[in-house]
């Protein structure tokens, strides 16, 4: 390799160091708003089978909210985990909720085809916003956000899950 195409490497060295990091900065999910889980808590939803269900039924308990899509690969990948993950839980120590950022169609059709062990809720673009109150800033899929028997958000997790991560913080709550 010629001496003179050093620096060039360098420079393109240099700023993919650089890009890299600010878009993992970027990507980062931030502190859930004081009023998150009271709108949480304030909606309903329609099922995946179209039938309206409140959210205040879900208060007292530990909560994993996973929002998703059924276009997002990581979130299809982690949905069999999270369906391990509830089984796991069993009831009294935890529920997995996922809230599709999707169509009420798209929803339906996927909960057909796939045996998802927790109840799978249709927010459409609204559910954007919801996960923003909760912390996602980027408005990335997957979030998930972990929510304690009180109602305060305890962590946000954006991308593709950890799940022994995940299981460590729902033990410690």
């Amino acid at each position: 390799m010629k001496r003179s195409h050093w620096p060039v490497i360098a420079v393109a060295l240099v700023f993919g160091v650089a890009g890299a990091w600010f878009g993992a900065r970027q990507f980062q999910s931030g502190p859930a708003t004081p009023s998150a889980m009271d709108q949480f808590y304030g909606r309903t939803m329609p099922d995946a089978a179209g039938q309206q269900a409140d959210m205040k039924q879900w208060k007292g308990q530990p909560l994993v909210l996973n929002f998703w899509a059924t276009w997002c690969a990581p979130c299809v990948e982690e949905m069999p985990e999270l369906t391990a993950l509830q089984q796991e839980l069993g009831t009294g120590k935890g529920q997995i909720i996922g809230i599709g950022i999707d169509s009420a169609a798209n929803i339906r059709t996927f909960a057909d085809k796939y045996k998802i062990a927790y109840p799978l809720y249709v927010a459409g673009l609204e559910g954007s916003e919801l996960s923003r109150q909760m912390g996602n800033q980027a408005g990335g899929l997957p979030f998930t956000v972990l929510v304690d028997a009180s109602g305060k958000v305890r962590k946000t997790y954006l991308g593709r899950l950890k799940m022994d991560e995940l299981r460590r913080d729902i033990a410690a709550m």
